[in-house]
């Protein structure tokens, strides 16, 4: 009788999962196609990570993501161990962070377990989404460039990564 309970349970946690992701657009593993920063009063566009950055993005059915995203043309250390010089180039050309996600009409709200940046553990990144087909873009809400104080917003396209056959 309790394998029955057991097994009745497994199949209703397993068929919430299952519904969660068929409702859910978001599910999978994304690969970055473009990261630019746009300038709210003027329209300029800049590559921060350059013309062809690198990242993944992925939303997994139990509710849980993570997201890196590099710069092209990083700094190759010259030793096993970067150089303290290397090291803060490196640092200053990637992030990455991980948490949970939930959806909010088109919103995606990315609460932060653990990241490069101490101070976006236990926030909620909140960003705006659209799916087109194998296409997502999400879009950062307007923020002051603390370099000039510009107002600007990031955007980032992804692509869907198909499933392996092997």
């Amino acid at each position: 009788m309790k394998s029955i309970a057991r097994i009745t349970g497994l199949m209703l946690a397993l068929s919430a999962t299952i519904a969660f992701a068929d409702e859910n657009p978001l599910i999978g593993t994304w690969k970055l196609k473009s990261y630019v920063i746009v300038a709210l009063a003027t329209g300029e566009r800049a590559n921060p990570f350059g013309e062809h950055p690198l990242g993944y993005l992925s939303y997994s059915p139990d509710g849980r993501m993570h997201a890196i995203i590099t710069a092209d043309n990083r700094v190759r250390p010259r030793g096993a161990l970067p150089e303290d010089e290397e090291r803060v180039k490196l640092h200053q050309t990637m992030f990455a962070y991980a948490g949970t996600f939930t959806l909010d009409g088109e919103k995606v709200i990315h609460p932060v377990d653990i990241s490069w940046n101490q101070l976006w553990n236990e926030t909620d990144l909140v960003r705006s989404y659209k799916v087109n087909g194998s296409t997502l873009t999400i879009t950062n809400p307007p923020s002051k460039n603390p370099k000039d104080g510009r107002e600007e917003q990031g955007v980032l396209v992804w692509e869907k990564v198909k499933a392996s056959t092997q």
